[in-house]
């Protein structure tokens, strides 16, 4: 899909910015979160936690998460949840790298 111009009521909407916490302790590994992921903000991590298992961790910049709570809702061990951090407005940088994103040119790209 591929934007030409800023909306005409892009003043009127805002883009939602999530900031998302891990209770490490919590989480058993299932890796849910990470699948569900609609923009891709985690990774598996490297490191154990203190069951023996591998949390996630953020691999995003700030802006990537858009609060969605997917992870918050699918987690069954209640390990990570979303803060609403203050809403965007609406930009035509934020218009372009939308546009980039989901182009199959963007190496965030993938099949699935």
């Amino acid at each position: 899909m591929k934007f030409w111009r800023l909306p005409l009521d892009a003043e009127a909407h805002s883009i939602p910015q999530g900031e998302v916490r891990i209770i490490e302790s919590r989480c058993k590994g299932c890796g849910f979160c990470i699948e569900f992921c609609p923009n891709g903000c985690l990774k598996v991590s490297k490191r154990f936690n203190s069951k023996g298992y591998h949390p996630p961790e953020l691999v995003f910049q700030a802006e990537d998460c858009v609060e969605c709570g997917l992870c918050t809702l699918i987690c069954p061990e209640f390990a990570i949840f979303t803060q609403l951090k203050e809403p965007k407005k609406i930009t035509e940088e934020d218009i372009q790298r939308v546009t980039t994103r989901f182009s199959r040119k963007d190496k965030r790209y993938l099949r699935r």
